[in-house]
């Protein structure tokens, strides 16, 4: 009687983690069914060599991919490496019960909960107006890289802290210094993890809006440096659902563009994890 109702309570559970799964699957693929079929017609060369014309409604977005790969490089540029530094430390140097740690930690928890239109107008502040930055794409990199750093940091950690310690002692019974068992040994182990937090970050800066609204702007010409306003794919697909008529064929069509953007860095992201893991291994 008690093994039949353990073996009911496996397959009911079995069922449930299934049909959630299911129901995961079904609603991307809806969504990528429905985007699909309403941009894919409006989509065309064309499209992606031309600039807006008509507020958007016809014309094409080439300054728009432009506008939001280099805020995306610039986020990127200044999240990395000040997440991985900080990763480091919070996972090889401070200890877990150390006050200091745990004042980070709960800090990055806080930072990682505020609202995007927070940052925005916190970049807004900063940037903009005490830098003297203006409404940029350089003050839309570093708002961004404010936003995503607390997600990063804390994904990257984990994939240090969960490297094995017998990793570490090895390498220690090997002579290598502290530096060189970081190098060679817990960066490529934690590189699934590491990969995990920079595609976390790259995705978060892709899909934001909020808070390029109030630093980069809504400009959609081609930018021709740093210090000039741009729009980015998020943004001009906000605004052509909510303040053109008739644009919504060309939204759909620069939702479409900004999922395949999205799955190309993140492929070729894993590419290089993979290259530069192996690479080290063998050197190692």
């Amino acid at each position: 009687m008690r093994e039949s109702r353990a073996r009911g309570a496996d397959r009911l559970a079995t069922l449930v983690f299934w049909a959630g799964a299911c129901l995961v699957a079904a609603l991307f693929l809806w969504l990528v069914g429905d985007v699909l079929w309403r941009g894919f017609s409006h989509l065309s060369l064309s499209f992606l060599t031309d600039a807006p014309e008509d507020a958007g409604r016809t014309g094409g977005i080439a300054p728009i991919i432009v506008s939001t790969l280099i805020i995306v490089a610039i986020c990127m540029a200044v999240t990395v490496p000040l997440g991985l530094g900080t990763a480091i430390l919070l996972a090889e140097y401070l200890p877990g019960s150390s006050r200091q740690g745990r004042l980070v930690r709960r800090s990055l928890d806080v930072l990682a909960g505020v609202p995007s239109v927070v940052f925005g107008l916190f970049g807004n502040a900063l940037f903009c107006q005490l830098f003297g930055l203006g409404f940029s794409l350089l003050s839309g990199g570093l708002t961004l890289a404010c936003m995503v750093l607390p997600f990063f940091i804390r994904t990257a950690e984990e994939g240090l802290r969960a490297v094995p310690r017998e990793y570490r002692m090895a390498a220690s019974a090997l002579g290598l210094s502290q530096t060189g068992t970081l190098a060679h040994v817990l960066l490529p182990a934690a590189m699934p993890g590491l990969m995990a937090g920079f595609i976390l970050a790259v995705t978060r800066s892709l899909a934001e809006t909020a808070a390029l609204i109030f630093t980069s702007g809504y400009v959609d010409r081609m930018p021709e440096s740093l210090f000039e306003s741009g729009r980015t794919l998020s943004v001009h697909i906000y605004d052509l659902a909510m303040n053109v008529s008739g644009g919504d064929g060309a939204a759909y069509a620069s939702a479409l563009v900004l999922m395949v953007i999205l799955i190309v860095l993140n492929r070729v992201a894993m590419w290089l994890s993979r290259k530069w893991s192996t690479t080290k291994v063998v050197a190692s």
